[in-house]
């Protein structure tokens, strides 16, 4: 197998693994010791605040399940009503996510640092979300391929999430508060430069095919 393939086996696994977490949500037990149970108890018993958060990670799920079989070039050229349809159902749950993840953003644990960088992700997984969609109604593919990449770069700061946080705590002992205030910005700011890395590259080699 090559680097290349194992790279993406290794997302598709890690994005399959966290796109199922939040059916974990579905046990009780898992929901009074998860994310959950670190928030206040008026935010745990507020069905404004808990519609908004299933929401969240409900379609951020999706998201991950559904986006990494999108950038198969052999599945493009042979399913191509596939990937529109699998795409639309991408769009849509980034959308609904990015949304409700703003909103959740807003009582983040470790107060503005946090609040800052889970708000600022929201932000930008919306906007090249819809850069992403504007693109192809324009049949601009090759920018909507770019802006697909960033957009997957940014839901996969789901799983980087979920390394940073037991790396921060089991190997570098950090305090809880301060590792969250890190991982808010760390989890999706390097995701999106190995996002320009790959577009980078991708320029490269067709300007030099061309």
């Amino acid at each position: 197998m090559t680097p290349r393939k194992l790279s993406w086996t290794l997302v598709a696994f890690l994005a399959v693994v966290v796109g199922i977490y939040p059916l974990f949500y579905l046990s009780a037990g898992f929901r009074a010791a998860g994310f959950l149970s670190g928030k206040p108890a008026e935010l745990q018993q507020s069905t404004l605040y808990l519609a908004v958060f299933y929401t969240h990670v409900v379609f951020g799920g999706i998201a991950l399940l559904s986006g990494w079989s999108q950038f198969s070039e052999k599945f493009r050229s042979r399913h191509l009503q596939t990937h529109r349809s699998v795409g639309k159902l991408y769009i849509t749950s980034v959308l609904l996510s990015s949304v409700s993840g703003f909103g959740i953003a807003m009582f983040a644990t470790g107060g503005l640092i946090s609040i800052l960088g889970f708000a600022g992700l929201a932000i930008a997984w919306f906007f090249s979300n819809i850069k992403a969609y504007t693109s192809i109604l324009n049949r601009n593919v090759q920018e909507h391929q770019n802006w697909m990449i960033r957009n997957y770069a940014l839901s996969f700061a789901a799983v980087t999430l979920r390394l940073w946080l037991p790396f921060s705590q089991a190997v570098l002992h950090m305090d809880f508060i301060l590792a969250y205030q890190i991982i808010a910005w760390m989890c999706w700011l390097p995701n999106l430069l190995v996002a320009t890395l790959i577009i980078n590259r991708k320029r490269l080699r067709s300007a030099a095919a061309a």
